[in-house]
């Protein structure tokens, strides 16, 4: 039976409410459940669910994927954003075939072996493809439980002790009750419990919720980021990457200078490329994507 009066309502109300999304129906194939963590960091679900799609076709195993060349994946990787996930997708490839027979480990420990695997993608990990209790703490998770169990309308910036205590808290003893209710808490975030416009009279745990009964009182913490897009490096980055996937042959810098008419800031976006391994400088002045990437160079991330 749930130990808390919150699993029951919120279980029931996922088991009515869940989206039909492919990665939820693929048998728990860690592969396709890795590839679609990695995918919806920072990126709507819309936008990954064809990405997604494709990525499974062309790569259904990680050995796939550490057969074919980094620069590949960041060309399939197309406009998703943060093309670094590709880079670490492909990386994470690699190790599972050197380290793990070809297989997404099914540990903890393991799974932070792996590029780019922080905490949050090995706990969704173990519970999304392996039905295993695990603290799974994303954003649309962190806020629920902020305002149900704290009365805050936002949580902190960043993930702290006593907020990881808390979920660990609130989270079933069981394995799979504990798998189900972190991918319905999930839910509920990206649904009822939205950052701009909650819909509390649709929400299965209002009843229980502490932010509700305070009244809703606005955040009062850190200011929260607010992230612009045009005019920035990111932007630039974009642009530049956009050409050399296109191209199938190096290019030349004329076609990459076309880009952006701010030459400084169009070579700091072009060096920053270079630095992350996503863009490979060539002979005679041209460029490409990436034909290989050391394991030690790809950034880690959550």
């Amino acid at each position: 039976m749930p130990s808390s009066p919150l699993h029951r309502p919120l279980l029931r109300w996922y088991a009515a409410h869940a989206r039909d999304l492919p990665w939820r129906a693929v048998g728990r194939d860690p592969w396709g459940v890795l590839v679609s963590e990695v995918m919806l960091q920072q990126t709507p679900v819309d936008r990954v669910v064809p990405a997604w799609q494709a990525w499974l076709e062309r790569w259904p195993a990680p050995a796939a994927l550490a057969a074919d060349s980094p620069g590949e994946a960041v060309r399939m990787w197309g406009r998703l954003g943060y093309p670094r996930r590709a880079l670490r997708l492909h990386a994470a490839a690699v190790a599972c075939v050197a380290d793990f027979d070809g297989r997404v480990p099914s540990t903890y420990a393991e799974l932070r072996t792996l590029p780019g695997v922080g905490d949050y993608t090995a706990a969704a990990v173990l519970a999304f493809a392996h039905g295993r209790r695990a603290v799974v703490l994303d954003t649309n998770v962190r806020r629920v439980l902020a305002r149900v169990l704290d009365g805050q309308e936002y949580p902190r910036p960043s993930v702290t002790a006593p907020e990881r205590a808390a979920a660990e808290a609130v989270l079933p003893d069981d394995d799979a009750m504990a798998a189900a209710w972190s991918v319905a808490v999930m839910e509920l975030g990206a649904l009822v419990c939205t950052a701009a416009s909650p819909s509390c009279e649709a929400c299965p745990v209002a009843p229980q919720c502490a932010w509700a009964a305070a009244g809703r009182p606005a955040y009062d913490g850190p200011a929260r980021p607010v992230q612009r897009f045009a005019g920035t490096d990111r932007q630039v980055r974009g642009l530049l990457l956009s050409v050399l996937r296109e191209a199938h042959d190096p290019v030349p810098k004329p076609e990459l200078d076309a880009v952006w008419a701010d030459a400084a800031q169009r070579e700091r976006a072009l060096d920053s490329l270079v630095a992350d391994g996503l863009v490979d400088p060539l002979p005679d002045g041209l460029f490409s994507l990436p034909s290989g990437i050391p394991r030690a160079e790809v950034p880690d991330a959550g």
